[in-house]
């Protein structure tokens, strides 16, 4: 018996969010059933998030503990082999039997993206979200810049979801402009449930002129949900990393032949 951990991206608009749930396929359940298939042990997998339906991951951490005598290169092959659409699992390693991918993280990282195209863009409409109202950049980055540093989150949570405490600490929140896309980065300790989706929900509002800039900031203050902004869809966040006090896929991970993603004629 061993303890592995995996890195795990996955198309969010396949699934009903990440934990299992009876009658909905989950990415938990998913890959789960690729582990019966591929090796013939039960396990259960533990995620560094809970995502919900809709909602991407392009690095999620997961780990388990596994019998079999397969190698880690060998088990990471076999899972891609049977994991279905929508999934992938791009590194995998052998890790110290208490590793546990959500309890011992120290940050995680969202990425929400935006459409800012006059006309909704033809592809993709499951990846992201789409506005074509003009945004205001530099009062949207006022607005979050309030947003950094230890508060109570309250007035950014779902009242439906229950927890110890509600106080986070955001250490850094950035948005990138580019064309005709806006992508918002934020980091934290941790988040309450669809709290990175109101955030953006309130920025964007902000940058359409709907919500003064310091509306942020009142939010924290008061605590009180409708103080936010709406909720902004589950289609256009992602789960982008979770970061630990050590080191984690650090070794080499050469291809067949060559190095991957290098394309050789």
């Amino acid at each position: 018996m061993r303890n592995v951990r995996f890195q795990v991206s996955y198309d969010g608009s396949l699934f009903f969010g990440w934990q299992r749930q009876d009658g909905f396929i989950s990415v938990q359940e998913a890959i789960e059933d690729a582990v019966a298939a591929a090796t013939g042990r039960t396990v259960v997998i533990h995620g560094a998030g809970r995502t919900d339906t809709g909602v991407h991951a392009l690095r999620m951490v997961a780990h388990m503990h596994i019998d079999t005598g397969l190698s880690d290169d060998r088990l990471r092959h076999a899972l891609n082999a049977h994991v279905r659409e929508g999934i992938a699992i791009p590194k995998l390693e052998t890790c110290r039997d208490d590793f546990h991918a959500r309890f011992d993280a120290v940050s995680k990282r969202y990425m929400y993206v935006v459409a800012t195209s006059r006309f909704e863009p033809v592809f993709g409409r499951q990846l992201r979200h789409w506005t074509n109202h003009p945004l205001e950049l530099e009062p949207m980055q006022q607005a979050a810049r309030a947003l950094v540093g230890k508060h109570d989150f309250k007035g950014f949570g779902n009242t439906g979801s229950p927890r110890k405490t509600t106080v986070r600490t955001v250490h850094r929140v950035r948005l990138v402009a580019y064309k005709e896309r806006v992508v918002f980065f934020i980091q934290a300790d941790g988040f309450l449930y669809n709290m990175v989706r109101t955030i953006v929900g309130t920025l964007l509002d902000v940058g359409r002129g709907r919500r003064a800039a310091d509306c942020v900031a009142r939010t924290l203050a008061s605590g009180e949900r409708v103080d936010a902004g709406a909720t902004a869809p589950a289609r256009g966040l992602y789960f982008l990393s979770a970061q630990y006090d050590e080191p984690v896929f650090s070794g080499s991970d050469a291809a067949g032949h060559g190095h991957p993603g290098v394309f050789r004629l």
